[in-house]
């Protein structure tokens, strides 16, 4: 138990609780003051002035032996005017005091509730309830200035400093330009009271006549397919709103490399593929600041994580040289703008934080993904995939990370899918196929039923079955290969056209039927299956050099992450070999967590040195240099894999039997390939 700071015996004990920190003191102290003194962490805007209720404490009244201390209801002195005020005004809840003006009147308990302490804990995700600390970059302050006279020449900005010193205990303030050329104005405005924005305790960025208590932030997940922003509370992390578009770089190429050829090709691409993502972020921004009533105004800080080249885009940088070897950055480090430099429609003054990238296809949103599951601080070797038209890859425990990039391409997003589609109403979602009939059974986004449901079509009449999106070709896969329609090496079984209908030919190769519909069939075509094997092959092959390097033959933990990787059933991505076996209880899909990762960088300003310093010892793997990459790609074609058992996956599902590498229709075709190769 915390000692007792000054042990005048004539003076009145006070404990604070839960920290059980205590300390005597004079009567008629504030407990505001005590707090203060004693190192209590209690939140306060206004300092001490009663107007914004953020310092609210609960008297405790009983015997506590533990601390010597009878606590009773006249410990405390009566309802103050301020404090009948601010409950007219806004409310206090029963039983709550407002500790700026509560005094002591005898030995007392006091207990600070989670809501008025300045480094609040909140969670920021439901699994595994992630717990984080709110100390955001930027803070409110309310503070009165002394006015100028004839006799002290000092200057506005030098007696506000001065203010925020002894109010405060802020020294060496610096202030933005901006904030000078209007402080005198909104100095005499608010008759010489002002409410402050003090961005890291260092500088004033920005500046309200009166008391202010709105200071909002975004985090920003920048990805090459999809945008999704939080907009947050500063002051409590709560989130007012949440919303997401696609890229609109998108028109300009589906996956990254298209984009950079897109700038290589067309002289000053750059600039309009940062515009085209400036204006969809503040798209976004202003439709939330509506949503929720929020002036864009109060919005003082954001918080940017994305892959290499989206970040060097919203920063207006050309992205030229992460099209080729050695994919040099123009710069890794975190880095600290303004709003307006990047264009941003909150307060230009507002203060804008990139998260480090770790290497030219690893970038910030991997960065945020480690601030978020924090594989440093486990003792299982964990294994964190960001599946995109680039996945990224973690892997490693409380010894060591390591990460790399693979190039999967957009097929797992439903591009270069004959069918596919992107992850809206009407795009199947869900595939199960009788293992008899070979018939597939389905349900779309948007609708609950599954396909062979009563009612199915007419839940759907308004919006119809218009393609497969990512999870849906995923599990459409891994149902006909447990269905014996696709054999190990992915060729779907021609041999079967005249056992079901659902098998059809399709030129040269065969298809399977998901859905029959006389205007917009839905049919998994041989090219789609080579388009999944492709991708997966090459997310496999990343993940077992990492395991190399690492000294590993198995991972224990597998984490899925990112727009797609999030939606995926994980036994389904198993059975594909997605990614290497593992224990599925230890494999889940943990959500966006880049934008989580972006959410803890913005509300604890401490969560963005400590990133800084992990990722500098973050081992980087370069997958296209390594001579093994291309082995384990052709091996990890095979369904799940060539030669890896899947022990794990074996347990819970009955893979089919390993047979000849392909059957005779496929030999045929093959044979006429090569005949044909050498006639012409």
């Amino acid at each position: 138990m915390p000692d007792i700071i000054n042990t005048n015996p004539e003076d009145y004990l006070v404990v604070f609780t839960p920290s059980g920190i205590r300390g005597r003191f004079p009567k008629g102290t504030s407990l505001l003051k005590a707090a203060r003194d004693l190192g209590v962490d209690i939140d306060s805007v206004c300092g001490g002035r009663g107007i914004c209720g953020r310092c609210q404490i609960e008297p405790v009244v009983g015997d506590f032996p533990k601390f010597g201390v009878k606590s009773s209801s006249n410990s405390l002195s009566s309802l103050a005017a301020n404090e009948k005020k601010y409950d007219e005004r806004r409310g206090l809840r029963d039983g709550r005091r407002l500790s700026c003006h509560v005094t002591l009147q005898g030995d007392t308990v006091i207990d600070v509730p989670q809501s008025s302490q300045v480094h609040k804990q909140i969670i920021v995700k439901a699994a595994e309830d992630r717990v984080i600390e709110i100390d955001p970059a930027v803070r409110l302050h309310y503070v009165t200035v002394q006015e100028p006279d004839m006799h002290n020449p000092t200057g506005d900005f030098e007696r506000l400093a001065l203010a925020l010193e002894q109010q405060w205990g802020l020294r060496d303030l610096e202030c933005d330009l901006r904030i000078l050329q209007k402080l005198q104005k909104e100095l005499r405005k608010g008759e010489w009271a002002v409410t402050v924005a003090v961005h890291r305790d260092t500088r004033i960025m920005a500046l309200w006549p009166g008391f202010h208590s709105d200071a909002y932030g975004i985090a920003v997940d920048v990805g090459s397919t999809t945008i999704a922003m939080h907009l947050c509370n500063l002051s409590t992390g709560q989130v007012m709103g949440s919303n997401g578009m696609m890229n609109p770089q998108i028109r300009y190429g589906e996956d990254l490399m298209s984009r950079v050829s897109y700038v290589m090709m067309n002289e000053g691409g750059e600039k309009v593929l940062t515009s085209a993502i400036r204006t969809g972020i503040n798209q976004l921004l202003t439709e939330l600041c509506e949503d929720t009533k929020i002036d864009p105004m109060n919005v003082l800080s954001a918080v940017f994580v994305g892959n290499p080249i989206m970040h060097h885009l919203l920063l207006g940088i050309d992205p030229t040289e992460l099209g080729g070897a050695p994919f040099a950055l123009a710069s890794n480090s975190g880095m600290i703008l303004w709003a307006t430099e990047i264009d941003l429609c909150s307060n230009p003054d507002g203060r804008v934080y990139f998260l480090p990238c770790i290497a030219g296809h690893v970038g910030a949103d991997t960065t945020a993904v480690i601030l978020s599951e924090a594989p440093h601080l486990q003792e299982k070797v964990t294994l964190i995939v960001d599946i995109g038209t680039n996945a990224e890859l973690v892997l490693g425990n409380n010894s060591r990370l390591l990460a790399a990039s693979s190039p999967t391409g957009p097929a797992f997003e439903g591009a270069q899918i004959a069918c596919g589609q992107r992850a809206a109403a009407g795009a199947i979602e869900r595939v199960r196929i009788d293992l008899v009939t070979k018939q597939a059974r389905y349900k779309v986004i948007g609708c609950d039923l599954w396909s062979n449901e009563e009612g199915f079509e007419d839940a759907i009449d308004g919006f119809g079955v218009t393609g497969i999106c990512g999870s849906g070709i995923i599990e459409a896969l891994a149902e006909m290969f447990l269905a014996g329609i696709l054999s190990e090496d992915g060729v779907i079984k021609g041999d079967l056209v005249d056992q079901s209908q659902w098998i059809i030919a399709e030129g040269r190769t065969f298809a399977y039927v998901l859905r029959e519909d006389p205007i917009n069939p839905i049919r998994v075509y041989q090219t789609d299956v080579r388009a999944i094997q492709l991708a997966k092959a090459a997310l496999f092959a990343g993940a077992k050099l990492l395991m190399d390097r690492f000294g590993v033959s198995e991972v224990e933990r597998v984490l899925l992450t990112g727009a797609f990787g999030s939606h995926i059933d994980t036994k389904y991505a198993m059975i594909l070999g997605m990614v290497p076996d593992c224990d599925l209880a230890e494999v889940s899909a943990i959500g966006n967590a880049a934008g989580i990762g972006a959410r803890i960088a913005l509300l604890n300003k401490q969560a963005r040195s400590q990133a800084e310093e992990l990722i500098s010892k973050v081992e980087k793997v370069e997958t296209a240099v390594e001579p093994d990459f291309q082995k384990y790609f052709v091996d990890a074609m095979a369904l799940p894999h060539k030669s890896e058992p899947y022990t794990n996956l074996a347990k819970v599902v009955s893979l089919p039997e390993k047979t000849e590498p392909s059957n005779g229709a496929d030999k045929n075709r093959r044979r006429t390939r090569r005949r044909r190769t050498a006639s012409d």
